[in-house]
């Protein structure tokens, strides 16, 4: 969040929002689940690689998908709970009020590009169903991967309608 804490931002947000925060925190750790099983192949080829000379062919593909589809799951969460890279010494003395302006050009600013990655994304997902694009070694076909990135920019659209809405809520506050 912008300026306050989740459980904070619960208790007083329409059902919606709340669904939408949970949804994107639950889609966060698949994310992480995602993660997870990247470790578990990645150790399981090296292994078998190392003891059998056999390692799973093709996993670096699969670990070059499924870190992109991981990296996109964790994109909402990061705008929701306002876990992105700032630059704080430039605001360490700023108002209230200053700080909320910045929110909401933050805010803006995100909405804007979390929109356009949905939309470009989308067409590449379309390009790459049409032409039919696999891995070299597996020939998993690639628009997969594209789905549950697509997911993750629509959600991260939902969490920055969210971050936009709470820094408008900021900013009208009387100090």
């Amino acid at each position: 969040m912008l300026f306050r804490s989740a459980g904070e931002a619960a208790r007083g947000e329409a059902g919606i929002i709340r669904l939408a925060r949970r949804v994107i925190e639950i889609w966060a750790l698949l994310g992480g689940v995602v993660l997870l099983g990247i470790a578990v192949m990645s150790t399981w080829s090296a292994t078998s690689g190392f003891l059998f000379g056999k390692p799973l062919p093709g996993d670096f593909e699969m670990v070059e998908v499924l870190v992109a589809v991981a990296a996109f799951a964790f994109l909402p969460y990061c705008q929701i709970t306002d876990a992105n890279v700032t630059a704080d010494i430039f605001t360490a003395r700023a108002s209230r009020r200053t700080i909320a302006v910045f929110g909401l050009l933050a805010g803006i600013v995100a909405l804007a590009i979390a929109a356009l990655l949905l939309w470009r994304m989308s067409a590449g997902l379309q390009d790459y169903r049409q032409y039919v694009e696999t891995t070299a070694i597996l020939k998993f076909p690639i628009w997969i991967a594209y789905i549950p990135a697509l997911v993750s920019l629509f959600l991260l659209t939902v969490a920055c309608v969210i971050t936009l809405k709470d820094a408008a809520r900021e900013f009208v506050r009387p100090s």
